[in-house]
């Protein structure tokens, strides 16, 4: 996580209304524009467009006080989205809820000859994943997939 997202996660969090949550704070990159993504969720229904714009409205005038401003001088675009069907997993709570469901796991390095993987969430612990992954033919392996080792994971729909 980067400064910038560390800083931003921090202050919104306790400014959200109680019923909704914040999963995730993403700064990145767009074309020429630098883009601060803020996903939230609210449980069961998840949330709506009118929800994400009714937040933005929140959140836009309070990113303007945090001091010292973290952000450049350039401006930034801001965006409150909901994180979708498939969810982005960073925290130990987000594997938690996603045991026995389809995931896509991408790794700095290569485990068992490959970088990305994609399977059913088989258990979880503050240390390592198990998926019953994919592999060639419709058949499944397990592989067990330390945290550290992990760039990028998230839900995925199975089609």
């Amino acid at each position: 996580m980067s400064e910038i997202e560390q800083i931003v996660e921090d202050f919104i969090r306790p400014h959200l209304p109680s019923s909704y949550e914040l999963v995730d704070v993403e700064w990145s990159k767009l074309g020429a524009d630098m883009v601060l993504s803020i996903l939230v969720d609210k449980e069961p229904e998840g949330v709506t467009i009118d929800e994400t714009a009714e937040l933005s409205e929140i959140i836009s005038p309070l990113l303007d006080t945090i001091k010292p401003d973290p952000f450049p001088k350039e401006g930034y675009l801001l965006e409150v989205a909901s994180p979708g069907a498939e969810r982005p997993l960073k925290k130990a709570k987000d594997f938690e809820k996603a045991i026995g469901q389809n995931i896509f796991v991408k790794t700095y390095q290569k485990i068992n000859d490959a970088k990305e993987f994609m399977g059913d969430l088989i258990k979880y612990d503050a240390e390592t994943l198990v998926i019953d992954a994919s592999i060639k033919n419709g058949k499944t392996k397990q592989i067990e997939i330390p945290i550290s080792a992990i760039a990028k994971a998230q839900t995925m729909v199975k089609f």
